[in-house]
């Protein structure tokens, strides 16, 4: 999934009232793989941030997330809907570039009966409760994206979603516009009349439309998946000490740097079983590795680039490490 998906739903959960320790907890929601646009997140971190709206705001969840989904938060994906010559080539696109943003089994469909246009989202099921959610802001998203390119003033006649209904689903009317709203169906789809009949917002350009499928191209062409979150402390963990001087660092420094409180990231080392001093160890491990055997720095370099006051400690941690000392292991490397 995309980052630009991720800090969307972050802002909805932090808005439906998740605790931040619980979101603390997700692989790569704190840290610069956020701010990002070409990372790509698991799926299973998004879903599991789904799960935390739904279990925060069972109801408001799915329209928040719509609400929050202005065009252009989505990046590029959103303007290709806008970008077609009509609203159904542009949900080609969207559908064609879906996984600019999604999960890549996820589906746009398109069919067009005489003046009917209809469009489906098929997305990942889980089984849950939080499959409605999903569903209703997928859908949401659509007509979304769909007015952005014909006006507000577009409104489907028919709704069906693929969960069943909900206790509770008045709501949704005003969301899209309709009572004629539908529950259980085979997927998840939007059925306009006519939409052709709506002025588009904007006059068509060619140009622009093959500029946007260029760079929805080159964007899942540059796409690399976020670091998981051992990864990406260990990464925190060395930047920190590099940038000690020989001070060495602390799991309230790195925590820090994590955007996190120190309870929380020992928290989270306790669910890696594992403990600071063992990830400090394997830190400083690595790079002296790393370091001895790829530069010609000194030791006493070396060891203030681990957080050593001297090369001395550094002498011990190693032959600790390997048995050896650095300058036996840099000459057999």
């Amino acid at each position: 999934m995309a980052s630009h998906v991720m800090r969307l739903l972050l802002g909805v959960a932090e808005q439906s009232g998740v605790p931040e320790h619980e979101l603390a907890f997700i692989d790569g929601v704190r840290g610069p793989a956020l701010d990002d646009d070409l990372m790509r997140f698991p799926t299973s971190s998004l879903l599991r941030v789904w799960e935390l709206i739904r279990a925060a705001d069972p109801v408001g969840g799915g329209p928040r997330a719509i609400a929050a989904a202005d065009r252009g938060r989505l990046h590029v994906w959103d303007y290709l809907v806008t970008a077609g010559p009509t609203l159904a080539s542009g949900f080609a696109d969207a559908g064609e570039y879906l996984s600019v943003i999604c999960d890549p089994t996820a589906r746009i469909s398109v069919v067009e009966d005489g003046p009917r246009l209809t469009v489906g989202h098929d997305n990942l099921h889980t089984g849950t409760e939080v499959d409605g959610t999903i569903n209703e802001y997928a859908l949401g998203l659509v007509l979304r994206r769909a007015r952005d390119a014909k006006g507000d003033g577009l409104r489907p006649v028919r709704v069906d979603f693929a969960h069943a209904a909900p206790q509770r689903h008045d709501h949704l009317g005003e969301v899209f516009g309709t009572g004629n709203i539908h529950f259980g169906q085979s997927g998840n789809r939007l059925t306009f009349l006519d939409p052709e009949s709506e002025p588009a917002a904007r006059p068509f350009d060619p140009e622009l439309q093959r500029v946007m499928r260029m760079y929805a191209r080159s964007i899942l062409d540059s796409a690399r998946p976020v670091p998981d979150w051992r990864e990406s402390f260990r990464t925190a963990i060395g930047e920190a000490l590099a940038d000690s001087h020989g001070r060495g660092t602390s799991l309230e420094e790195v925590a820090h740097r994590l955007a996190m409180s120190p309870r929380t990231l020992q928290r989270r080392l306790a669910e890696y079983d594992t403990t600071w001093r063992e990830e400090l160890e394997a830190v400083r491990f690595d790079r002296a590795t790393r370091l001895l055997r790829d530069t010609r720095l000194s030791l006493q370099s070396i060891a203030g680039r681990l957080g050593y006051t001297d090369h001395r400690t550094l002498r011990r941690a190693f032959q600790r490490w390997t048995g050896q000392t650095p300058d036996a292991f840099r000459r057999a490397a």
